[in-house]
């Protein structure tokens, strides 16, 4: 079967992977590089982790994710995942951190909790006078996703995928799995997957009732100096309690210490809009950070990068087949993570024609 995806973000290269494995010939178009940086699984790094809140069925998925990260791995020969632990810090009684803590009390998974003295004495960049306690969760960690993406590129290519990079689709038709590009040039195939991210309304406009488009910051920062081993040690943070849903990706191989939280998100209708970030976003994100960080005002913002992704209104994955088309939207830092799960369960659905077995999968209903 001839395939081709329109978006080659974790979403568009797993399925690409997938498929490829099971021997259909693969056409991959990407609007930029591999990897697009203005993409939502762009950037160098992103967070796997088995704490889930209230959200049960992904927490359940999550064995599944590791599963498929595994075979990735055992393909690509490397891996590009650090499992250097999961912290979560609760400030208040119910705050996010709590509620995450809670969600692995459900599923029976395993965790570490300490006091805050304990806590601040293992991460000095902790102040104990801030929070009610903190707990570990060994499982899970850092995937560093720029090399994941360049290094599925380059396995796609001998396993002789044809990958069109910095080629912009501008029409679908979706009964006849076709595309037109920026040169007017058809594109044809027997099925079209279209995991373009943020950029899936422009493609289907009418998804709107389904999809919301929202643009979001993270910032690279420098500690202080004598913070930097305590740092380069540290686990990934899930949540640091409070309000601001903040979470953190530490400085493991080079690629240096991560922030963002999900309450600087806003509605982006135009995912190609205000992707410069303002003069004093990062300050502004830094600052959410105390409590529960000392110090907070001697980290140095270095960098201040945009993201957009999209998702439904209750934060969950989507997909839906429009004719020969099946269009899918597992995207943003939730949805990195069951990236190569994603991949190969998209694949198993178009084998199987089983469309509503793959959305109940994606809305994590039924796993």
């Amino acid at each position: 079967m001839r395939v081709t995806i329109v978006g080659a973000g974790i979403a568009g290269l797993s399925t690409a992977w997938s498929l490829a494995k099971l021997g259909h010939d693969i056409t991959l178009i990407e609007q930029g590089s591999i990897p697009n940086p203005l993409a939502a699984s762009g950037d160098r790094s992103r967070m796997i982790r088995r704490a889930y809140g209230d959200a049960d069925g992904y927490a359940r998925t999550i064995a599944e994710a590791f599963d498929s990260w595994d075979l990735l791995w055992n393909d690509l020969g490397v891996s590009h995942y650090a499992n250097c632990g999961v912290l979560g810090i609760s400030q208040h009684a119910g705050d996010g951190a709590e509620q995450f803590r809670t969600g692995l009390d459900r599923m029976k998974f395993e965790y570490e909790q300490f006091d805050p003295l304990e806590a601040a004495a293992r991460y000095p960049f902790l102040d104990p006078a801030t929070f009610r306690y903190a707990y570990l969760d060994q499982d899970g960690g850092a995937l560093f996703s720029e090399r994941i993406a360049r290094d599925m590129k380059a396995w796609l290519k001998m396993r002789g995928a044809e990958i069109r990079t910095h080629t912009k689709v501008l029409a679908v038709d979706a009964h006849a799995a076709s595309v037109r590009i920026e040169d007017d040039t058809i594109i044809r195939a027997d099925r079209l997957v279209v995991t373009a991210g943020a950029w899936t309304l422009q493609l289907f406009p009418s998804l709107a009732e389904n999809l919301m488009t929202y643009r979001n910051v993270v910032a690279y920062l420098e500690p202080p100096a004598d913070l930097a081993e305590a740092w380069s040690n540290a686990p990934a943070i899930v949540d640091i309690g409070g309000a601001s849903s903040g979470y953190v990706l530490p400085p493991i191989d080079d690629v240096g210490l991560k922030f963002g939280a999900s309450v600087q998100k806003s509605r982006a209708p135009d995912p190609d809009a205000n992707r410069v970030a303002a003069p004093g976003e990062g300050d502004s994100l830094r600052r959410l950070f105390s409590p529960p960080f000392s110090r907070i005002d001697e980290y140095t913002v270095t960098e201040v990068k945009t993201c957009a992704y999209t998702f439904t209104s209750d934060e969950r994955f989507f997909s839906k087949r429009i004719g020969n088309t099946l269009a899918v939207s597992a995207c943003s830092g939730h949805g990195y993570k069951f990236g190569a799960a994603v991949g190969r369960r998209v694949a198993q659905a178009l084998d199987t024609d089983d469309d509503a077995g793959l959305a109940r999968w994606l809305r994590a209903e039924a796993v």
